[in-house]
């Protein structure tokens, strides 16, 4: 004899939302006093009302692997020579020899600005 589902286990019917709905969505008066007293905070910088508490502090291991993000800035085409070793060593790193000539080369160039950023 077949199992009864219940009707708690009831799929339910997911409603398709476009961002255009969620962003015209009539709110209440208390929904927009609380989006306000966000967008302020967030325009002032202030974060001091999140809880990083349940965070854990990255271990020495995370932040040597960490690398740096990457800006989608438009890059100019350039012919270069490297000694064959350097090439060799660029590409015994992995994939992505010739976007981490350009990384090496940003930190170089920051170093000697004193910038930390770009």
């Amino acid at each position: 004899m077949a199992k009864k589902s219940s009707a708690s286990s009831q799929p339910v019917k997911l409603v398709s939302m476009s961002s255009e709905d969620i962003r015209n969505r009539k709110r209440t008066e208390k929904e927009r006093e609380a989006l306000l007293r966000i967008a302020e905070r967030q325009a002032a910088g202030d974060d001091s009302g999140i809880d990083f508490s349940d965070i854990p502090p990255l271990t020495d291991e995370q932040l040597a692997g960490m690398v740096r993000l990457r800006d989608f800035r438009r890059k100019v085409p350039v012919s270069v020579r490297l000694d064959p070793k350097v090439l060799e060593w660029l590409k015994s790193k992995g994939e992505g020899h010739l976007t981490r000539i350009n990384d090496i080369l940003m930190n170089l160039m920051e170093a000697e600005h004193g910038t930390g950023g770009r």
